[in-house]
């Protein structure tokens, strides 16, 4: 009994003196607070000119803008295309979460950033620079920018889906590729890009569905109804991909496949 109350003691010390230190702790830093930490409020006024409302909502509209601009930017580069096969493969591979979408993520934009490579030198050199140096305006700046990007994006659509946009948007025919609005193209190269991406994931299923066919009518004949096709083919499919090197037969395909 007597070395329980003593440890019941030693243990209210300690209680003790650890509350008192987190006490004078949350006291000193209440008093540097209260001395010295600047305070940041957000409150409603009446503006003096219209001109402060103008800039006030135009700066609403920027930040609103910059929220949804990177997948912008990524739907009208090589993203699309180069994620949509990357998840193909590892559907046809079998194994669900492997590689993690992490990963076949960060691999879409390091091949995204690599395939439009020459596109971002050029606007680089076009518009960034010049608009840096103060040479150009905003407005030349985004004309000289959307430029390359624009000659990208009609390389890579078919006429077929520019001719579809024009037609529902009930424009004018457009005579030279300049007549063609960026709100018309950028829906006909998402449907481009769609349907190459799915012609080239078709492809990469088929050796993969070859196996799954095999390894089924050998388990058939065996009689081994009961065992999962799926999971003898997985291992021979992975093995078959890592023989013949297929995420650099993948990466060669689509880099090439932009040219």
């Amino acid at each position: 009994m007597k070395a329980r109350t003593r440890i019941f003691a030693r243990s209210g010390a300690v209680l003790s003196v650890t509350l008192g230190m987190v006490f004078l702790t949350c006291g000193a830093l209440h008093a540097q607070s209260l001395a010295g930490i600047p305070k940041l409020s957000v409150g409603v006024g009446t503006s003096r000119s219209p001109e402060d409302v103008s800039a006030t909502v135009q700066l609403l509209l920027m930040l609103t803008v910059l929220s949804v601009a990177p997948a912008i930017l990524l739907m009208c580069t090589s993203f699309t295309r180069i994620v949509i096969v990357l998840s193909l493969t590892r559907s046809a591979l079998g194994t669900q979460q492997v590689p993690p979408n992490a990963v076949l993520l960060g691999l879409a934009l390091f091949l995204t950033f690599f395939t439009m490579a020459p596109t971002l030198n050029q606007v680089n050199e076009k518009a960034v620079k010049p608009f840096m140096a103060k040479q150009i305006d905003f407005d030349q700046a985004v004309d000289r920018g959307s430029k390359p990007v624009r000659a990208f994006m009609f390389k890579q659509t078919r006429e077929s889906d520019v001719a579809l946009f024009v037609k529902l948007s009930k424009m004018p025919r457009p005579h030279t590729q300049a007549d063609i609005p960026t709100s018309v193209l950028a829906p006909a190269f998402i449907i481009s890009e769609l349907k190459t991406a799915f012609t080239i994931g078709f492809v990469i299923f088929i050796p993969f569905l070859v196996i799954d066919m095999v390894v089924s009518i050998t388990l058939m004949s065996m009689g081994m109804m009961m065992l999962p096709p799926v999971l003898v083919s997985l291992p021979f499919k992975i093995l078959l991909f890592v023989l013949v090197d297929g995420w650099q037969l993948i990466a060669q395909s689509l880099s090439l496949s932009f040219h």
